[in-house]
């Protein structure tokens, strides 16, 4: 490929980047220490959102402060304020992301997003994610991949079709076919969109040429690294992962930190949860989808050794045990 071009595609990657509008909510509890981050993060875009929704969902810390000196420099910032109160649960977010929406009301935009104020990432990232969606008109939901320190996640062990709930980027139509997010005090708001916008036709779809930060091990904003792996076991179940898949990510997550019990507990919360017969978060019609993917996917992973290399990255993984990743 010649200079020119190159140039060529970089023009053309910038002017789709540019031809969709985009919106963003982030419901921010508490996050003083965080959020001053994300926000540089946002003014360095080449593309930057007609809107952006910071939602202070009860915070008692810097939080309101931190989004008032920004909008009064950046128009497309506001400041959403909500009451103060003393549970901190996923369903709280959903409401706390509603109340950002609806002040999208009368904005004109493309693609709605949900961030979480815990993350960070390099000035192309929405020129980048923004060209993806002008690219293919059937992307209804589409992500990058999240570090935690030095630890990337490898994805040849995962599947690209799921996006993380750290942020989601949906193109407006496929965000209101699915009915926007299901308010679940357990988690697993994230999961339900992605297999709700699959299961209408939707592509989903997280692009691994780029990557943003987390600068929190994800889900230990209330409980430690232990209880998180249990607690992922009891998610799983809820959000109607196969028994036999279950099975597969629990002896994968004994090779990852931390080490044999983290696969031993996520074992444990999903069939405890058997055992108890909880009751299932995630719609009966979305569970049986769920479960002929991952089916289908275990099916081709353990074919592959019989099968041509030539399909690599294809249709097998092994079952994924990054939050969020793989499912």
């Amino acid at each position: 490929m010649n200079l020119d071009s190159t140039k060529a595609d970089l023009v053309n990657s910038t002017q789709k980047a540019s031809s969709l509008r985009y919106a963003l909510i982030t419901p921010a509890r508490n996050e003083a220490e965080n959020l001053e981050r994300l926000i540089q993060s946002m003014i360095a875009q080449k593309v930057k959102p007609v809107k952006w929704v910071i939602v202070s969902d009860g915070s008692t810390d810097g939080t309101d402060n931190i989004v008032r000196k920004h909008a009064a420099e950046h128009g497309w910032i506001e400041l959403e304020r909500r009451p103060e109160r003393a549970e901190r649960h996923f369903a709280a977010k959903v409401e706390a992301f509603n109340a950002g929406y609806a002040r999208l009301k009368n904005v004109e935009y493309d693609l709605v997003g949900n961030m979480d104020a815990d993350i960070s990432f390099d000035s192309d990232l929405f020129s980048f994610l923004t060209a993806r969606f002008a690219e293919n008109p059937k992307l209804g939901l589409g992500g990058a991949p999240f570090r935690e320190g030095e630890v990337k996640y490898d994805y040849r062990f995962a599947s690209v079709d799921h996006v993380s709930g750290a942020l989601q980027l949906f193109r407006r139509e496929c965000f209101e076919q699915i009915g926007g997010y299901v308010p679940i005090k357990g988690g697993g708001i994230d999961t339900i969109a992605v297999w709700s916008a699959k299961a209408r036709g939707w592509h989903t779809r997280t692009f691994t040429e780029k990557f943003y930060r987390h600068h929190r091990v994800m889900g230990t904003a209330k409980h430690s690294v232990w209880r998180v792996k249990f607690k992922d076991g009891n998610k799983d179940y809820a959000l109607g992962v196969h028994p036999l898949w279950e099975l597969f990510r629990a002896f994968f997550q004994m090779t990852k930190p931390p080490v044999i019990v983290g696969g031993i507990l996520l074992g444990m919360g999903y069939y405890w949860s058997v055992l108890c017969r909880k009751k299932r978060t995630m719609p009966p019609e979305l569970v049986r989808f769920r479960r002929a993917d991952q089916m289908q996917r275990l099916r081709a992973l353990l074919m592959k050794p019989f099968t041509s290399r030539a399909a690599r990255g294809g249709a097998g993984e092994v079952p994924a045990v990054s939050r969020g990743a793989g499912r």
